[in-house]
């Protein structure tokens, strides 16, 4: 500042740019008091002590990643993180608040970080060792609490998506003191089952993927997935992996260190039988199509016949005959007996004709009930399970199929997937001598 006296607006403006510059991501412990939301899903409280008080603001996108907010009360002691910024027009200042924590959870968020740190740091988030999620899993191996709310939100949507995959639960407390040992453990009998099937060469019996889940809860609830020897187990482990532990705000080490992280327990079920219901409706619309050019196929030749049908012609010689009767009887032109031995004639040829266009109408529609039949056979041949039951397979790339022997020819040093009825097999493809 110069010896010139400033003024008001010059001096708030100093003040502002020397606290907002000083004061960044900053921490501060105190009691809550005067706590109030608005409608935007704002948050405003003060934070003091026995001889200060400070203004706070929540703002709506930083309350979303902070859900605790609405479990605070007045009274509460907590710690708070953000940045201070001055309101001119009030010659006021407030802090930004952009985490917030009971006191409590001080100790357990500065050891999540430091984890987190340490963890990175060894490699264990890295994107190149993740193993890529099987795009139709058959058998999934699930750890989580036995009748778990998460447990059943898995299921429920699975199930209701797809009905080509098996479940394996193996069972672990997910909230306490021994926790993590019981979900370690839990991990370990999957691995160890999944090992053997494989050893045995039951492939149909081998785990495609592994998932890790339980429902939301506070920072405690949840530490039992910041354990950092389940750290290295998930990242040591041979099968694919999914965390789905608590909700969109809630993170914890295991969702940093499986090969995927979802957000709920549902969306792990919905990302692993996504492929099986776009086939599933594929095959359904196809279906649908060859039976609506079935149906309007039998209609058309249905309609054909019956404009065609012998038995218009029959109806109207019928009423014909009817009208000669009438018209003889009127008119007495031949006599009576010879009148009616000629009608009995006619009556019997009739019948006799009707008899034999009757057969041939149902031979007919035998015909058109075999063709139906036919394409009933060609829809089944069609479905991509029928083939390969048939000693067929198909080749695959992570995700891509290959659909030629050139374009296999041009890959080298990869892992190929090789799909069998009952399961695949994983090959090595080499370098190109």
């Amino acid at each position: 500042m110069t010896n010139k006296v400033p003024s008001v607006s010059q001096l708030i403006t100093h003040i502002k740019n020397n606290l907002e510059s000083n004061y960044q991501n900053i921490s501060v412990t105190g009691e809550v008091s005067n706590l109030s939301s608005s409608g935007a899903g704002h948050w405003y409280f003060s934070l003091g002590d026995a001889n200060a008080l400070m203004n706070m603001a929540l703002f709506r996108g930083d309350a979303m990643r902070n859900p605790i907010i609405k479990n605070i009360k007045a009274g509460d002691k907590v710690i708070v993180s953000g940045s201070v910024s001055v309101y001119p027009k009030r010659g006021s200042f407030q802090l930004i608040v952009k985490r917030i924590v009971p006191a409590g959870k001080g100790d357990l968020q500065e050891q999540f970080e430091r984890l987190k740190k340490k963890l990175q740091a060894e490699g264990l988030f890295d994107m190149s060792s993740k193993i890529p999620i099987p795009s139709m899993p058959k058998k999934i191996g699930v750890i989580t609490a036995r009748g778990a709310a998460a447990l059943q939100d898995f299921l429920n949507v699975a199930a209701r998506r797809s009905d080509y995959h098996q479940v394996l639960l193996s069972p672990a407390l997910v909230q306490g003191d021994n926790a993590p040992a019981s979900i370690r453990k839990a991990l370990e009998k999957l691995i160890a089952y999944h090992l053997k099937a494989k050893e045995e060469g039951r492939t149909k019996d081998m785990l495609d993927v592994i998932v890790l889940t339980r429902g939301g809860g506070s920072m405690e609830d949840l530490w039992a997935f910041n354990d950092e020897a389940l750290a290295w187990d998930i990242y040591n482990c041979p099968i694919p992996t999914i965390s789905a532990v608590g909700h969109q705000v809630d993170f914890t080490i295991s969702d940093y260190v499986a090969d995927l992280r979802t957000e709920t327990p549902s969306a792990a079920a919905e990302v692993l039988t996504q492929k099986f219901l776009s086939i599933e409706t594929d095959l359904n619309r196809v279906r649908k199509d060859l039976k609506n050019a079935m149906d309007g196929q039998l209609r058309t030749r249905y309609e054909v016949l019956a404009e065609t049908s012998p038995l218009s012609f029959l109806q109207a010689l019928r009423s014909k005959i009817s009208e000669y009767k009438h018209d003889l009887e009127k008119l007495n032109l031949i006599k009576r007996k010879e009148q009616i031995l000629s009608l009995y004639e006619y009556s019997y040829e009739l019948d006799r004709i009707a008899q034999k266009l009757s057969r041939a109408i149902k031979e007919k529609v035998q015909v058109f009930k075999n063709r139906n039949l036919e394409f009933e056979k060609i829809l089944s041949a069609l479905n991509p399970r029928n083939v390969l039951t048939r000693g067929y397979a198909y080749t695959q790339i992570g995700d891509k199929v290959i659909g030629s022997a050139k374009e296999m020819n041009k890959l080298s040093n990869v892992d190929v997937d090789i799909h069998y009825a009952d399961g695949k097999v994983t090959l090595h493809k080499g370098t190109k001598a």
